[in-house]
């Protein structure tokens, strides 16, 4: 079931040390999106960054994190009845482009490629994925704010797609806003 496959993959993440004690949680975020075919979906993420930092003498410098979701996709599955839900586990290793200089509004761009579980295969009439793994890859930007910058907001542009390892493999695009704090 999609339950299990959820708890074997948190527990895979886990285990890997990917998410470890070792490293505190440092954030925490929500987001909502539009997608095709009037696809509405919202998600919880928690945030681990990595200890290293690329270019870190430079104007702008690079470094990552690890974001897990948890969220629901609602689309209709025929026009008049009621939204379908697909429910969507997510692991993501996220790499951020940000402005050293921390002024009162840091800019950012980020770019990702990550896993995702889905809870069902049909979110429409039309669209009807062969797979519940799915690959998720995103480009955002964005803005750290606040004191000490601990308030994140972005856009993102997210495709959602087996990558071809199955057939169909429709994919689908979303456009996110994001909103986070981080500790």
């Amino acid at each position: 079931t999609a339950a299990a496959a959820a708890a074997a993959l948190v527990g895979l993440v886990s285990t890997a040390g990917l998410v470890s004690s070792a490293h505190a949680l440092d954030g925490v975020s929500f987001e909502v999106g539009e997608g095709e075919e009037d696809t509405d979906l919202w998600r919880l993420g928690l945030q681990w960054k990595w200890q290293k930092r690329w270019f870190a003498e430079r104007a702008w410098t690079l470094g990552a994190y690890w974001d897990l979701q948890a969220g629901r996709w609602s689309g209709p599955l025929k026009p008049g009845e009621p939204h379908q839900e697909i429910w969507d586990l997510g692991i993501t290793p996220v790499f951020r482009l940000e402005r050293a200089a921390r002024t009162a509004l840091v800019p950012y761009f980020e770019a990702a490629i990550g896993f995702h579980l889905l809870s069902d295969l049909h979110i429409s009439a039309d669209r009807n994925f062969s797979t519940h793994f799915q690959y998720g890859d995103h480009l955002g930007a964005g803005v750290l704010l606040g004191p000490q910058q601990r308030y994140d907001v972005s856009i993102r542009a997210q495709h959602v797609s087996n990558g071809g390892i199955a057939h169909p493999n429709p994919g689908i695009n979303f456009i996110e806003l994001r909103a986070a704090y981080r500790f």
